[in-house]
């Protein structure tokens, strides 16, 4: 709560939201909320500002995976990503562009996407519209629901935002497997 009642607290966000979303481990609701909470009115503005530096980061996340994606890997095999990385490239080849929407919502590491996302050569403006959307939902859902009612739902919100961003998977993961029947 320090933090956000700094004057450049929005930068501070910003920066974390880009940072994250290549190479940071700390998401940026861990500031986004506080600083919703403290200033509700600029609450839609904040998430969108969230969003807009996450997409940014995540082209950073793009350009690392597709050109130094080799000299990276012994480092997301030390950091313990290596198997979500090979994990993440199979949902790719399987999925493509819905797997980049769907990380964006939910709680699995979006650094691991975008930087799978490059070295996999994804074709970019797809890349950055699921991106986009998918880190959209997420964070304006976040900043609406404390606009709408506070900082008393901060506690359901980190209770709960994990849950919903599982059931965001299960809900496109339905909807690809009923696409996939109807042929």
């Amino acid at each position: 709560m320090s933090w956000a009642a700094h004057r450049h607290a929005p930068r501070y966000l910003a920066a974390l939201s880009f940072a994250e979303s290549s190479f940071f481990p700390v998401p940026p609701d861990v500031l986004l909320i506080p600083l919703c909470a403290a200033r509700p009115g600029r609450a839609l503005r904040l998430g969108l500002l969230t969003t807009a530096f996450s997409t940014l980061g995540g082209l950073l996340g793009y350009l690392i995976g597709w050109l130094a994606f080799d000299l990276i890997t012994p480092l997301l095999k030390d950091a313990g990503y290596w198997a979500q990385v090979l994990r993440v490239e199979g949902w790719f080849r399987e999925y493509g562009v819905w797997i980049v929407f769907v990380a964006g919502f939910s709680p699995l590491p979006y650094k691991v996407f975008t930087i799978t996302a490059g070295a996999m050569s994804m074709p970019l403006l797809p890349f950055v519209f699921a991106s986009f959307v998918g880190r959209g939902a997420r964070f304006m859902l976040v900043a609406a629901l404390i606009a709408r009612y506070g900082s008393r739902v901060e506690p359901w919100i980190r209770r709960w935002v994990e849950w919903l961003g599982w059931l965001s998977v299960l809900v496109v993961a339905v909807l690809l497997v009923w696409l996939n029947v109807r042929g």
